[in-house]
């Protein structure tokens, strides 16, 4: 049976992901295209069902509830303008920080809230190897849509975690771990670094949280021109470059 009509009880169930409440209290999200679902699938996520359109050809996962469904139904499902075949409900993975954090580098997001930036950070940091991410309560949900389309599949690539800083980095630095924040206020030089980093990038407005940045060495990154400041996203690729080149091997 096709399902034909986006008032299918289905259909609005899993449209309300594209709520940042309904994924909390579900702990489940929505993603689209066949891309991202074979991401997911491949690193072990439950997806929990699937909206295949009419025609496609794809093959649901094994324990996946499994809908065909019109163009128009699929397109409710989506927020890009041209969804790819697929969206999935998922199962949304445990965000609790570890008891140990593994080795590496540790990108750590205080309050950057454009879910595009997180995204785009998530991509970078597994583009340049690193062990986790760790993000502040005031960031943008790393499970929204715009999200897991701007990481490309990255958010299934490396562990996802969220809490409360201060007591994070604490933990981190008993760790053996070098907190590393980038600050307009701090030196350009680069300090010494531990074979593992917690890498800290601030909001877009207003950098990183001083009670934080507290926890850190703060490194200003060195800029011959006359912009004030760096995107968050490109802040952050810069740094996760020069950091990890910076770390002993």
């Amino acid at each position: 049976m096709i399902i034909e009509s986006r008032a299918n009880e289905r259909v609005k169930e899993a449209r309300k992901l594209q709520n940042r409440k309904e994924r909390k209290e579900t702990g489940l999200h929505l993603i689209e295209s066949e891309k991202l679902v074979r991401e997911a699938v491949a690193s072990g996520a439950k997806i929990v069902s699937c909206f295949i359109e009419d025609g496609f050809a794809f093959v649901p996962p094994e324990g996946a509830a499994s809908y065909v469904v019109t163009r128009a139904v699929l397109e409710s499902l989506c927020e890009s303008q041209t969804p790819q075949g697929v969206a999935a409900v998922v199962q949304t993975p445990a965000l609790t920080p570890p008891e140990a954090y593994p080795s590496g580098l540790v990108v750590v997001l205080d309050g950057v809230q454009d879910p595009g930036n997180v995204g785009t950070i998530l991509r970078s940091a597994d583009a340049f190897g690193a062990a986790g991410i760790l993000l502040s309560s005031a960031c943008a949900d790393v499970f929204a849509p715009k999200t897991l389309r701007a990481a490309m599949g990255s958010t299934y690539h490396l562990p996802v975690w969220q809490g409360e800083l201060v007591p994070e980095l604490t933990k981190m630095r008993q760790q053996g771990f070098t907190a590393l924040c980038g600050d307009l206020r701090g030196s350009e030089t680069m300090p010494a670094l531990n074979t593992s980093v917690a890498l800290v990038i601030g909001s877009e407005g207003n950098g990183v949280a001083e009670a934080v940045a507290e926890q850190c060495a703060r490194y200003r990154l060195p800029m011959r021109g006359r912009a004030e400041s760096l995107n968050a996203s490109v802040a952050a690729g810069v740094l996760l470059y020069v950091v990890s080149e910076a770390m002993p091997r």
